[in-house]
């Protein structure tokens, strides 16, 4: 019997050993293993605690991705004719008309006593010319038509009686925006002295065909590209900018979502508003953290940043193709400081919100495993009696 007794005893001893060296079950890295990737040569990541400065500079990032920063408007929109544009110039002579005449030449007219002469359409050339006769050949794309009016007057001082010139645009051909996207039909808006805004390219697609708030607006203007929630747009009037020839508005619909793990009320995908949700809505929205399991020290935010939010890359770190850097976010929750940075800290599309164990979870497991060591080994004892 006693034999039996230290065999079962020795058993437990090597079990417990077994149990306290061996990997106990987790769903990710606790504090002390995320802290350790920074010494790993291989990958190394940056980890940045989050604080009221950290906060405030991803903050400042995100306000200079706005339209009203991204591109600047230039104080005096006005409108310009390009080559394709076709356009109708008339010009008057005050009696007695010395060059044209008396007699109308307007086909849509017909004869009349005014002093007044209507050229038929032309199209300004790929030159970006036109010509008119005893003028020449006018240049005319990139100005307004008030500026090609004045040119033509100029160049018929001496040969016309005081003459006056109107120069309308009858087809537009360059002054345009393209609309394209989750909108109810895509189409080309033609630009006006008006100055046309960005919600009036939308309002003439017809609207977008999903929810606003899951709306995302993106700006092509030469080679800057700049995204923004369509919310943001409509609430703030800075934001809906004056548009310029040759802009590409696209209204996507890209649901932006976060992913939560660890000791997490829910782990799963969540999706949030395009507008954007800060941290401490995120982790409502995942369930908050499991009171029995979760490190309120041990809040992280994976995330590739752009390295110019940082501050610049020091050429340590791990470079993804598109020029971003691994950043780990760490949160101390312990720190009552820690919930009002947490309402301004911007989640991004794609972030991944980890909770660790904390490490009284930890030995709570390994315990478990021993409190069934010894049951088992007391009911081999029981049966070897």
């Amino acid at each position: 019997m006693r034999e039996l007794s230290a065999c079962v005893l020795s058993g437990f001893l090597a079990i417990a050993g077994l149990a306290s060296c061996a990997a106990i079950p987790s769903s990710g890295a606790n504090k002390y293993g995320v802290r350790d990737v920074v010494s790993t040569p291989e990958l190394p990541v940056k980890i940045v605690d989050v604080d009221d400065k950290a906060a405030r500079r991803l903050i400042a990032a995100n306000s200079r991705q706005r339209f009203s920063d991204a591109f600047v408007e230039r104080r005096e929109v006005g409108y310009g004719v390009g080559a394709g544009d076709v356009i109708e110039v008339s010009v008057w002579e005050a009696p007695p008309a010395a060059l044209f005449g008396a007699t109308v030449i307007d086909p849509r007219a017909g004869a009349a006593t005014a002093r007044v002469v209507t050229f038929p359409d032309q199209m300004i050339s790929h030159q970006g010319t036109i010509r008119i006769p005893f003028a020449g050949a006018i240049p005319a794309a990139g100005k307004s038509p008030q500026q090609i009016e004045a040119e033509i007057a100029r160049r018929l001082q001496g040969k016309a009686n005081q003459p006056q010139v109107l120069v309308r645009v009858t087809r537009n051909a360059t002054s345009n925006v393209t609309i394209v996207g989750e909108v109810s039909q895509s189409t080309r808006m033609p630009l006006t002295a008006k100055g046309e805004r960005l919600l009036d390219a939308i309002a003439a697609a017809g609207g977008v065909r999903q929810p606003v708030g899951k709306m995302t607006v993106q700006l092509t203007r030469g080679s800057s590209v700049h995204s923004m929630a369509l919310d943001t747009i409509i609430q703030d009037p800075k934001q809906n900018i004056v548009l310029y020839p040759g802009d590409v508005v696209t209204a996507l619909f890209q649901p932006l979502s976060f992913t939560a793990l660890g000791a997490t009320g829910r782990n799963e995908e969540v999706q949030f508003e395009a507008q954007g949700i800060s941290l401490a809505q995120a982790l409502a929205r995942s369930g908050g953290l499991k009171d029995e399991r979760a490190d309120a020290k041990g809040v992280f935010i994976f995330r590739f940043e752009d390295p110019s939010v940082l501050g610049g890359s020091t050429g340590d770190e791990a470079v993804t193709p598109d020029g971003k850097i691994p950043v780990i976010y760490r949160v101390d929750l312990k720190d009552p400081r820690s919930f009002f940075v947490a309402q301004g800290f911007p989640m991004q599309n794609k972030d991944v919100v980890y909770v660790s164990n904390a490490p009284a979870a930890e030995l709570q497991k390994f315990l478990n495993i021993l409190t069934s060591v010894v049951f088992t080994a007391t009911g081999l004892g029981n049966i070897g009696r």
